[in-house]
C-alpha cells in the first residue's frame, strides 16, 4: 500500500470537491481546479475527506495512487491558501518590473527580456536600495507556477562562480573555486 496514497485528504471549510466521470473538480475561494484520473484509481468523497484507492497492485498502479492522491491534495491546498515562490535576480544591474501580468527583466542582454504571465498567476516585483530584486509570483494552480517560475529562471541560470542569475529565494548552489594564481 502507498503511504501517501494511502492517507486521506481533509477537505477544509469553504472548498467543495466533486468526482464525475473520472474528473476532480476542486472550487475553494482563491479559484476552481480539475483533474483527470485514470481508471486504475478510483477517488471517494466521504463527509470532510477524500479517500483514494487502487484495485490492483502492480508497479503503474501504485505509482498512479500516490501520485493521484498527492495532485488532488495540492488542488486542495491551493484553492484554499494558494501557493507562492519567489525568485532573487543576483548581479550587477539584473533588474525586474511588472505592468499587470506583464514581467520586464533586465538580465544582462542587450534587449530587456517581457514576459506574458498566464492570469492566473500574479507577479509582484520588489526592488530595494542595496538588496537584490525579488519576484514574488502567487498562483492557487501549484504546477502552472512552477512552470512559469522555471520559465522564469531559464532566462539566466545561476553560475557556479559568482552566484549570478536567477535563483529561488532560499536555493542553495553548489559554488566553485576560480582560478588560482
Amino acid at each position: 500500500m502507498s503511504r501517501i496514497g494511502k492517507n486521506p485528504i481533509v477537505i477544509p471549510a469553504g472548498v467543495t470537491v466533486e468526482v464525475k466521470d473520472a474528473v476532480v473538480t476542486v472550487k475553494g475561494k482563491l479559484g476552481q481546479l480539475s483533474q483527470e484520473f485514470t481508471s486504475n484509481v478510483t477517488v471517494t468523497v466521504e463527509e470532510n475527506q477524500v479517500l483514494v484507492s487502487r484495485a490492483a497492485d502492480s508497479k503503474e498502479e501504485r505509482a498512479q495512487h500516490g501520485l493521484y492522491r498527492a495532485l488532488i491534495n495540492n488542488m486542495i491546498t491551493g484553492v484554499s491558501t494558494g501557493f507562492t515562490k519567489e525568485l532573487e535576480l543576483v548581479g550587477v544591474g539584473y533588474r525586474a518590473s511588472n505592468q499587470g501580468n506583464k514581467l520586464d527583466l533586465a538580465l544582462g542582454y542587450s534587449h530587456n527580456i517581457v514576459l506574458e504571465v498566464a492570469p492566473e498567476v500574479t507577479v509582484e516585483t520588489v526592488s530595494e536600495k542595496g538588496k537584490n530584486p525579488i519576484v514574488k509570483l502567487t498562483s492557487h494552480d501549484k504546477q502552472l507556477l512552477g512552470q512559469v517560475a522555471a520559465k522564469i529562471r531559464s532566462f539566466r541560470k545561476p553560475e557556479p562562480y559568482k552566484g549570478k542569475g536567477v535563483k529561488f529565494v532560499g536555493e542553495v548552489l553548489r559554488r566553485k573555486a576560480g582560478k588560482s594564481a
